[in-house]
């Protein structure tokens, strides 16, 4: 806590709630946009209160800046068109920082890292290459950086590209048998779905899928392009965040020991 103390840092801090309350839809709130259908990251408990590892993370933002965290759900893929409308002030959900999001949002400094991994069938022997996958049928998040590389890696090369509107409904659809892989956060994967009965069947396969230019490293809040009051706010907010070990704190609550994570 005593990286807390330095004039810089209460300064941004102080400016980071003013921000805030100049830049919300109402003083003193921040409204994020979140897709709650991605566990460990984002998902609703049986009592239908929003959980996960971008909502504490959100929350604590929120506290840091002493401001109001008000949640806005949507679907993955309407959440940078509710961004631009102004439905809310940023995007909470696990968002990598794409060179095409660049062109029409900001983000904060990276806030955790991420990996992209193909999930199949245990013993399918299939890997995350154009090769293993010709004809088979791969489920990914609509508007999702896995749909981005999917649709430009593999889809010219004969793999079948199904886009969902949840990754909920992705499961389903590999259980059944009417997928044969999905590509997903490897942690995502690991704590919502592998960890659980209905994936006891299925694995990681094959290396991590590397791509930069398409995935990013890491995982970031995004907030409309010029917005540098918000911006500012975030980047002091998680700043402190990360000096007093909240971040750390949560990633190891939700991700656990996760190498894939990292």
């Amino acid at each position: 806590m005593k990286h807390l103390n330095s004039p810089a840092l209460r300064t941004a801090i102080i400016c980071a709630a003013a921000a805030f309350m100049c830049g919300s839809a109402s003083a003193a709130t921040l409204r994020f946009g979140t897709d709650p259908s991605y566990p460990p990251y984002e998902y609703k408990q049986p009592d239908g209160k929003l959980a996960g590892l971008d909502i504490d993370i959100g929350n604590a933002i929120c506290a840091a800046a002493n401001v109001k965290c008000v949640w806005v759900e949507i679907s993955f893929d309407g959440l940078i068109a509710g961004l631009q409308s102004r439905k809310f002030d940023a995007i909470n959900a696990s968002l990598a920082p794409t060179a095409a999001r660049r062109a029409v949002m900001d983000f904060t400094q990276p806030v955790y890292p991420a990996d992209i991994r193909l999930v199949a069938v245990r013993g399918s022997h299939l890997t995350p290459d154009v090769t293993s996958l010709a004809g088979k049928r791969v489920g990914v998040l609509q508007g999702s950086t896995q749909a981005a590389f999917a649709k430009a890696n593999w889809a010219p090369h004969h793999v079948i590209i199904q886009e969902y509107p949840d990754q909920e409904s992705i499961y389903a659809d590999l259980v059944n048998g009417r997928l044969d892989a999905t590509v997903v956060l490897g942690s995502a994967a690991k704590l919502g779905f592998l960890g659980k009965p209905q994936g006891a069947r299925f694995e990681l396969a094959g290396p991590r899928i590397d791509d930069p230019a398409i995935q990013g490293a890491s995982s970031v809040i995004g907030v409309r392009k010029g917005d540098g009051r918000t911006l500012q706010a975030l980047d002091a907010a998680l700043t402190r965040l990360k000096r007093d070990g909240t971040i750390n704190r949560l990633e190891k609550q939700y991700l656990g020991d996760v190498p894939d994570a990292k």
